[in-house]
């Protein structure tokens, strides 16, 4: 179904023409003097010049042709020349009942579906998530829910970092403290235990203790680059014990993402990409795309347009080890291979925008994407503390994300059973569904491109832009429909109606715009517009609601048009906050 806005577009363009003018200058906007009317024209103003004729003449023209209206109440000049229109409150509610009807609320479904693959996670395995973590994938997947709901398909891939020097450390160390293991034992040939020698809370006690060895002891660090080097050649011992590192990593990172309601289609890793790396680097070789430079293999990536310096893409160190690069661009070979994407989007810091300029040019110029195959990168900002500076604990070290997650959980605990009377499970549960709309709206509310201060205090509020407002919002609406339906009312019953005050009439045309939001924030990769957008609608029905006598009207017809206005706004906004990776609980 067509937006608001282009219907009454069409109707301002079909005025210019039959007043003689170019139907292009009947564009609509919403007004910036809401005092004074809806929405506003400014096509005279823009064709004055064309036609050497004065604005306000113009739009006077135009507004003749407006009279018998099916769309507006008022149509009328403002000098110099604007056209200020109120919507029929008898086509707002017609315009309503339509879209309630429609499967995605006016939301158009992609004519032409691409295959987009997202690449949002990037933990590295045997490492514990923390907080800078939490803005990849919450982003990602809301992006990756927002292109599916426009008709896309969308993949989204973990991309694991799991083929580094951290797993040359962590068999190194495991080595060090249990040399009696049957993975250190080169005559070995049997089968190797299907059971890990650690646990995941070992694990991520043993690579920070590698990690610290091998700086400060240069012997270590060499016995843990042989084997890595091992490890990537396929020593079997060490095999088995990557293994047993990825199973137990993944199983305890798939817990973490689920805490976050994310969710990946693909668990892949860069070791998936190293079979690509042989025959890749020999075609650029071939193509004479990649030459030395000091030992290295490098391909120039430079542009003419370029204002600052692109250094050369590397593929291969002096010594022959591969590099982030070399991996990122088999990466990019194998997902051709296997999806054929017309898209590739990553969700990554934006300190990383110099490494994805790189890879991306390497990739077009050496052939190894489609010319129309888009590869895009979204640098997203830092997640800073109130002090400006990057989000730490107290003690100054990086939180893990499940610490975070338990933080915000028990203040929103706090607040739950604070002045009510809950049962403490209840409060629990609920406190885990609020707390999540605090993190993930307190995050996608900002523009990602942007940095943000991450403030507990606010994010947990009840009150102003945050998650748990917009879900008090959802659950009053939920309670008002279940009290009338406990009272024996019947929601599928009557019809909305036109607006009977102006609290009425702006929710009802808030509700108009969410197919234009949706749409815009997929366009853009934007996820902060929809959480603009319902805290719009959130406030636009409290006013709405404080305004109005709803289960107390008297006219049963009226009631019935509130109760489905009420259940409209309800799905748009749970439409929504699933769209940003959050839910509402029943009862709060």
């Amino acid at each position: 179904m067509k937006k608001l806005m282009e219907l009454m577009a069409e109707e301002l363009a079909s005025a210019f023409e039959k007043a003689g003018y170019n139907p292009e200058y009947g564009k609509v906007t919403v007004s910036n003097r809401p005092d004074l009317c809806e929405f506003q024209c400014n096509g005279a103003m823009a064709g004055a010049k064309a036609y050497k004729k004065a604005p306000f003449m113009i739009a006077d023209d135009v507004v003749e042709h407006l009279k018998d209206s099916q769309i507006f109440a008022m149509a009328e000049v403002v000098k110099p020349g604007f056209i200020n229109l109120q919507v029929k409150e008898e086509f707002l509610a017609d315009y309503l009942k339509k879209m309630a009807a429609d499967e995605k609320y006016s939301v158009k479904t992609a004519e032409k579906p691409k295959t987009i693959i997202i690449d949002y996670g990037g933990p590295n395995v045997a490492k514990p998530l923390h907080v800078g973590h939490l803005r990849s994938a919450i982003i990602g997947e809301s992006i990756k829910r927002i292109g599916r709901f426009v008709g896309h398909k969308v993949i989204g891939d973990v991309h694991l970092g799991d083929w580094g020097l951290q797993m040359g450390l962590i068999i190194t160390e495991l080595k060090h403290r249990k040399p009696e293991l049957v993975y250190f034992d080169d005559t070995y040939e049997g089968e190797y235990p299907k059971e890990a020698p650690f646990t995941i809370s070992e694990l991520e006690e043993i690579y920070p203790c590698a990690s610290g060895k091998s700086k400060e002891d240069e012997e270590y660090r060499n016995e843990a680059l042989e084997a890595t080097h091992q490890l990537q050649q396929g020593k079997p011992g060490y095999m088995a014990l990557w293994n047993h590192i990825m199973q137990v990593s993944v199983t305890d990172l798939k817990r973490n993402y689920a805490n976050l309601n994310v969710s990946f289609d693909l668990w892949k890793k860069e070791s998936d990409a190293q079979p690509y790396i042989p025959d890749m680097v020999q075609k650029m070789k071939d193509q004479g795309f990649a030459y030395e430079d000091q030992g290295a293999l490098v391909v120039d990536v430079k542009e003419e347009s370029d204002t600052k310096e692109i250094p050369p893409c590397m593929l291969l160190k002096s010594d022959g080890a591969s590099l982030y690069t070399t991996t990122d661009l088999a990466t990019i070979v194998e997902r051709v291979k296997l999806f054929d994407p017309d898209e590739i989007l990553y969700v990554v810091d934006k300190r990383q925008e110099l490494h994805f300029i790189q890879v991306f040019r390497c990739a077009r110029k050496t052939g190894l994407v489609k010319p129309e195959t888009k590869l895009s990168f979204l640098g997203f900002g830092t997640m800073n503390g109130k002090d400006g500076k990057p989000f730490k604990t107290r003690e100054g070290g990086v939180m893990r994300l499940e610490n975070l997650i338990a933080d915000i959980d028990e203040e929103m605990f706090h607040k739950i059973v604070e002045n009510r009377s809950v049962k403490d499970q209840d409060a629990k549960e609920t406190a885990e569904i609020v707390g999540l709309s605090a993190i993930k709206y307190g995050d996608l509310s900002n523009q990602a491109t942007k940095d943000y201060v991450f403030d507990i205090d606010r994010f947990t509020s009840f009150e102003g832009n945050t998650g748990p407002y917009i879900l008090y919002t959802i659950v009053r609406i939920k309670s008002i429909l279940n009290r009338y339906k406990e009272e024996g009312g019947n929601l599928e019953a009557g019809e909305i109606l036109p607006a009977v005050n102006a609290s009425q009439k702006n929710l009802m045309l808030e509700l108009t715009k969410f197919g234009s939001t949706i749409e815009n924030a997929f366009e853009e990769k934007a996820p902060h517009k929809i959480c603009a957008y319902i805290y719009e609608v959130s406030n636009a029905f409290n006013s709405f609601y404080h305004e109005t006598k709803i289960l107390s009207e008297e006219n049963q017809a009226q009631k019935e048009s509130f109760l489905k206005l009420l259940g409209l706004t309800k799905d748009i906004l749970e439409t929504s906050i699933d769209l940003l990776g959050f839910s509402a609980p029943d009862r709060m």
